[in-house]
Formats: C-alpha cells, sequence, structure tokens
C-alpha cells in the first residue's frame, strides 16, 4: 500500500493524469471530495453545512501558479468568496495556498496578494488561513505569515505541519506571537532528512503538538479525521479543564461525516475544510494516497464505470 500511496503522490502533478482522471471519473466520485466547480455550489453546500451545525473553511483550489495575470485573477477570486460568505450570510472562513497567488512567480508577488486578500477579510471581520505546502515552501511561507500577521493579527492564521522535524520550533514561535494554527499530520511526500517517514513518528509527533498548542495556543484548530487523535485532544482539554471555546476540531469535506457530525452534537466546534473550483485533480490525488480506503473507494467506482 505504501508504493501505492507513492504512486498517487506523483500523480499529483502529472499532467497527463490529470486529464486522464478528469476524462475517466464520474462526478459523483470527485464530488465526494470536492464541493463543486464554482462559487454558487460551494456557498450552498457551505449552507447545507452549516444549517448541520458545522463552520467550513472555503479553500478555491488550485496552486503553482506562474502567470501575474492568473495569480491576480485568484486574489480577485478569493475577495469575491470573502464578500459572498458576507452577503450569503454562510459561517465561515478561507484558506488560500500562496502558490496560487504568486510564491512561484516572486515572494513580492505573494505578499502583495495575500495582503489583500486578508486587508477584505479583516475589513468584513472575517479570516484567512494560510495553507502549508511542500517544505520548498515552508521558510518562505512561514516569513510571509509573519509579515502579514502581524499587520492583521486577527485576520490571519498558519498551518504546520507534525511530520516536519522542523514544526516543534515552529509551534513555540506561534505560540508565543499568538498565531491561530491549524496542526495537521501533513500531505506532501517528504525526505526522510527533513520528515519522519513512519506512521507512528508522525503519530507521536502530532499528539505532541494538539497538547502543547491545547494548552497554551491561541485558539488551534485540531486538524484530523483520526477518531484516536480526536479522542486525545478531547481528553486532554477535559482534564486541563480547557473550555471547547478555546479550540476547534477541523476536518475534510467528504470524510468521516459521523464523527463530524457527533462532535457538533456534543458541542465542539467542528469546521470543514471544504475544497472547489475546476483544478482539483492534485487535491484528489493526494486524499487518495493518504488513505487505503480512499483507493479502495476509487478502484470499486472505476469497475463499476
Amino acid at each position: 500500500m505504501a508504493v501505492l500511496s507513492s504512486v498517487m503522490y506523483k500523480m499529483a502533478e502529472s499532467e497527463r493524469a490529470s486529464r486522464f482522471f478528469h476524462g475517466s471519473l464520474t462526478r459523483p466520485l470527485v464530488q465526494r471530495f470536492v464541493a463543486g466547480e464554482d462559487v454558487g455550489s460551494v456557498i450552498s453546500e457551505a449552507k447545507d453545512l452549516n444549517a448541520s451545525g458545522m463552520e467550513v473553511s472555503l479553500d478555491l483550489l488550485g496552486e503553482n501558479v506562474r502567470d501575474v495575470m492568473q495569480a491576480t485573477a485568484y486574489t480577485d477570486a478569493y475577495i469575491d468568496i470573502l464578500k459572498r460568505i458576507e452577503q450569503d450570510g454562510v459561517r465561515g472562513n478561507i484558506s488560500v495556498k500562496l502558490t496560487m497567488i504568486g510564491l512561484d512567480i516572486s515572494d513580492a508577488c505573494a505578499v502583495g496578494n495575500i495582503e489583500k486578500i486578508v486587508s477584505a477579510a479583516d475589513e468584513c471581520g472575517n479570516f484567512v488561513r494560510i495553507d502549508m505546502e511542500g517544505s520548498a515552501y515552508t521558510e518562505r511561507t512561514l516569513a510571509i505569515f509573519r509579515e502579514i500577521h502581524c499587520r492583521h493579527p486577527q485576520a490571519v492564521g498558519i498551518v504546520l505541519q507534525s511530520y516536519l522535524y522542523r514544526t516543534d520550533g515552529d509551534v513555540e514561535e506561534m505560540i508565543e506571537r499568538q498565531a491561530r494554527v491549524r496542526i495537521v499530520k501533513g500531505a506532501y511526500k517528504e525526505p526522510d532528512t527533513i520528515a519522519y517517514p513512519r506512521k507512528q513518528e508522525v503519530d507521536t509527533a502530532y499528539r505532541r503538538h494538539v497538547k502543547r498548542l491545547l494548552d497554551a495556543a491561541n485558539y488551534p484548530a485540531i486538524a484530523t479525521q483520526d477518531l484516536e487523535m480526536v479522542q486525545l485532544a478531547k481528553n486532554h482539554a477535559a482534564r486541563h479543564d480547557i473550555d471547547t471555546s478555546r479550540y476547534e476540531f477541523q476536518m475534510m469535506y467528504g470524510i468521516g461525516r459521523s464523527l463530524q457530525s457527533e462532535l457538533a452534537a456534543e458541542g465542539y466546534t467542528v469546521r470543514i475544510y471544504v475544497p472547489f473550483g475546476e483544478e482539483w485533480f492534485p487535491y484528489f490525488t493526494r486524499r487518495l494516497a493518504e488513505r487505503p480506503a480512499n483507493m479502495l473507494f476509487l478502484a470499486r467506482s472505476l469497475v463499476k464505470r
């Protein structure tokens, strides 16, 4: 299964594979993980999730943009999404990848565009989460986050990945600056020179980071579909009298829906990470690579087709 996961990670970067899957996958299969291809579809889905007691974080899919005009177009699209959230009364915020708005062009391009997005969010009392991408972008992403956070401390947060060796230090830095952190295990294929190679090691690091963030951070987001990790967070918070208003759980759209509903019914804040847009293939294949059950679901669907 590890070999198959490695193949899926490579496929995420393949244009040929993207063309094949766009032409071969049935729409219901993609819709398990992606809420739609346009703003109207995702706003409708967001309202349904809100009605079920859950918050949302909307993510317009796309990455590695190398054209200035396209980066500007995506920036404007995100500002429009913020306006739609406000106009439609959606309980939600947005997540943004810096490579989608110009990081592969230059740091200055990405800074200018994320400043526009975060300023728009700040003006309407909303929030932007800067997503973390592969390790080649980690330090550049954190440097840009620090700059924007200094100007908009209440309107921007960051994602940290537990599988990187460096993350213990990054957690402490973000606690010191009282930045809002979403902690994830990590979804990119990384060399063992910079990341824990075994799942057991990643899980150990994630447990450590969850506990530390719950103890000291500013409203951390515990992003996991793992029932064991959810229970760990719940038990640690209860043991240390950490009120549920001081943190939230974040989960992916289309995965673990019964768990999401159960947590919301128990009174926990549950925020669903809702991806949408036409550039869904890299995101989709990484979700398949992360969990064997996802790949089995794909295989069964293709056989049925």
